[in-house]
C-alpha cells in the first residue's frame, strides 16, 4: 500500500527527525570515550606533552593522562590520545631512534586494539604549528604512519596495514612486545617493527607544505586513547 503525506504531516515528520538524536554509528562505537586516568599528569623528569586537539575539544587536559619513570622505563597510562617527548632528546641528519614497548595486557583499557610508537621531527612542539612523524604499533599486528603538520596527515591509510613483522597478542590480556625504529638517511625515512622494515617514504614526500618542516627535531613517544604500556630503551643512534 502506498502512502502519501500531505505536506503537514510531511512537516511533522520531518521536524521530529531533525530533533531525534543521532544514533551512534558504528565508526563512533568503535572509537570510543577517552577515559580519565587518576592520578594523572607527568612524573617523568624533563618530559612533557600534548594531547590531541579534539581531545581538548572534548574537554581533557594532559592530565587525564599519566606518564610517570621507574628507573629507566617509562610507564604511560591514557586517558586522551598524548605525545610525550623530552626537549633535550634532539636527533639531527641520519639517525635511528628506537625503543620497546611493551603491553602488559593487551587491550587491557579498551575493547579494541589501540597503538604506540616513535615519534621524530618534532618541531614546533606544544603549539598550533606543531609537526611530527610517528610509527606505530597494534598489538593485533597492525601498524600506522601518521603526522601532524600541524594537521593531521596520513600515510599509510587511515586504519593502517597488517604485517607479518608486527607481533600479535596471544589474546586480550595477555602480554605484547614490539621493538619499533624510526630512520632517516639519505633521502629516505623508514619505520621498522621488530627488526623488518614495514614502510619507507621519500624525504620529499615528508618535508614538504601541511607536513613536516623538518626531519630534524625532537623525538618521543606517542599513544592513542585508553592504553596501557611501558617503554623501555629509548635511544637515537647516528647513521
Amino acid at each position: 500500500m502506498r502512502i502519501v503525506l500531505t505536506p503537514a504531516v510531511a512537516g511533522i515528520f520531518l521536524l521530529t527527525s531533525m530533533l531525534t538524536p543521532r544514533m551512534a554509528s558504528a565508526q563512533d562505537q568503535e572509537e570510543g570515550a577517552s577515559r580519565v586516568v587518576k592520578g594523572g599528569g607527568i612524573a617523568a623528569p624533563g618530559w612533557t606533552g600534548k594531547i590531541d586537539a579534539n581531545e581538548e575539544t572534548a574537554g581533557h587536559t594532559l592530565n587525564d593522562a599519566k606518564l610517570w619513570k621507574e628507573g629507566d622505563v617509562l610507564h604511560v597510562t591514557t586517558g586522551p590520545a598524548v605525545t610525550y617527548w623530552n626537549p633535550a632528546n634532539r636527533a639531527t641528519g641520519d639517525y635511528t631512534v628506537k625503543a620497546t614497548f611493551n603491553e602488559p595486557k593487551f587491550m587491557n583499557l579498551n575493547t579494541h586494539p589501540h597503538p604506540y610508537g616513535i615519534v621524530i621531527a618534532g618541531n614546533d612542539l606544544g603549539t598550533p604549528q606543531q609537526s611530527y612523524l610517528y610509527c606505530a604499533a597494534y598489538g593485533s599486528g597492525t601498524f600506522i604512519v601518521r603526522g601532524f603538520g600541524p594537521d593531521p596527515f596520513q600515510m599509510n591509510g587511515r586504519r593502517g596495514e597488517p604485517n607479518e613483522a608486527v607481533h600479535k597478542a596471544a589474546g586480550v590480556g595477555q602480554p605484547v612486545t614490539q621493538e619499533i625504529a624510526m630512520s632517516v638517511k639519505g633521502d629516505k625515512v623508514s619505520c621498522a617493527i621488530n627488526g623488518t622494515v614495514v614502510a619507507t617514504y621519500d624525504k620529499s614526500a615528508l618535508v614538504t607544505a601541511g607536513k613536516l618542516k623538518s626531519t630534524d627535531g625532537v623525538y618521543g613517544i606517542r599513544f592513542a586513547h585508553n592504553t596501557d604500556a611501558t617503554v623501555s630503551d629509548l635511544s637515537v643512534t647516528k647513521q
